[in-house]
């Protein structure tokens, strides 16, 4: 069974059908947190949520230490799951409804083995020492987890030239990437009125599942 992807930092459109081309599984919107570039608001992610479910592809919903009343809104929007950074809240915990996705840097392992067994956390995603900066880690660090029957998101980064050597050395469920498949000219974003690069999303998809 092929790797699965998850596009992440969606902010239009356009780039979910980038997605349904080359036949992603997931594709990640960041909301309630503006000091990312990518943050997006209810009425960009309603859009984006609804052309992701047309295309059959999950919607994950990147966030950042969110409130009880943050996740209502995202539930309320359509999101499959969230994703979360930062501080994970008791009460986000007990009483959200989304399955969760439990993002870690590799710095902060110990609380990955305290949580193991949370029912609604559905899958671990493993980013570097800063989240959302695109900077890969030592991937020997995950060569003993133990899964417990949560899926492995590997993201920090990945890009089309290492994800099938990341693909082959870890073997998570799904790999996680977002500047790897950017323009990297900010003049082009400006012009085209989004940020991703078919030609980027098509290469690392098809390099993420040559190897099987």
């Amino acid at each position: 069974m092929s790797v699965k992807v998850k596009i992440c930092g969606l902010t239009s459109t356009e780039e979910v059908q980038m997605l349904i081309s080359e036949k992603a599984e997931y594709g990640g919107v960041v909301l309630f947190y503006e000091k990312s570039k990518r943050n997006c608001n209810p009425e960009q992610a309603k859009k984006i949520v609804l052309a992701l479910q047309r295309g059959g592809i999950k919607s994950i919903a990147v966030t950042v230490a969110p409130t009880l009343q943050q996740t209502k809104r995202i539930a309320d929007m359509g999101f499959d799951y969230i994703q979360i950074h930062g501080e994970l809240k008791e009460e986000v915990l007990r009483k959200g409804s989304l399955p969760i996705i439990r993002a870690f840097n590799v710095t902060n392992m110990e609380e990955q083995i305290s949580i193991r067994n949370e029912k609604r956390i559905v899958g671990w995603l493993f980013d570097g020492l800063t989240s959302g900066e695109g900077k890969c880690f030592d991937w020997s660090i995950l060569s003993n987890m133990e899964r417990k029957g949560k899926m492995v998101f590997l993201a920090g980064g990945l890009t089309a030239e290492n994800v099938s050597e990341a693909v082959k050395e870890v073997k998570p469920d799904v790999v996680d990437v977002s500047s790897g498949v950017e323009f990297e000219n900010p003049d082009e974003i400006i012009r085209r009125g989004f940020r991703k690069n078919p030609e980027k999303v098509k290469q690392f998809i098809r390099n993420a599942k040559r190897y099987q």
